[in-house]
C-alpha cells in the first residue's frame, strides 16, 4: 500500500509540476505581445503611422492593447528622442479603442490636447508621442 501511494504522490507532482510550467509559459507569450490569431475587433480598425522620423505609413491592428515606445521590448517601436521607453498602450477594452498614458515624460497628445487620464478614441483622432503622429482608422 505504501508504495502505492508514493507513486501515486510521484504522478499527482509531476502533472503539478507541468500545469506549472504551461503556466510560465501562457505569462511569458502575453508579456511578448499580442499573437498572429488576435482577431481585430469591428470598432478595433487600425493605427496609421502619420507622421514619424523612421516608420511612416506603417500600419497596426488594434485588438490586444499594445504598447508603444522607445525601447526594443515595446510591442510598437518608435524611434522618437521625445518618446519615453514605453510611453502609451492601446487597445481595445470593452467594444471601444482605449489609450493610456503610462507615466511618459513628455506627455501623451489626442487631437492636440495632452492626455493623462485613461482615454477613449475614435476613428480619426490623432495621437501625438513627441514628433511621431498617428492616426486611428
Amino acid at each position: 500500500m505504501p508504495a502505492l501511494f508514493l507513486n501515486l504522490l510521484k504522478l499527482i507532482f509531476i502533472a503539478l509540476i507541468y500545469l506549472f510550467l504551461w503556466q510560465i509559459g501562457r505569462s511569458i507569450g502575453a508579456h511578448i505581445g499580442p499573437s498572429q490569431s488576435v482577431r481585430r475587433s469591428k470598432k478595433g480598425g487600425e493605427l496609421v503611422v502619420v507622421r514619424s522620423d523612421s516608420i511612416s505609413g506603417h500600419r497596426f491592428p488594434i485588438g490586444a492593447p499594445v504598447v508603444l515606445g522607445r525601447s526594443e521590448d515595446a510591442d510598437i517601436f518608435i524611434d522618437d528622442a521625445y518618446a519615453s521607453e514605453f510611453h502609451v498602450r492601446i487597445g481595445v477594452q470593452d467594444d471601444s479603442v482605449m489609450l493610456n498614458d503610462l507615466g511618459s515624460t513628455n506627455g501623451t497628445y489626442v487631437n492636440g490636447r495632452r492626455v493623462t487620464v485613461p482615454t477613449s478614441l475614435q476613428k480619426g483622432d490623432a495621437v501625438q508621442i513627441g514628433k511621431t503622429i498617428i492616426e486611428v482608422r
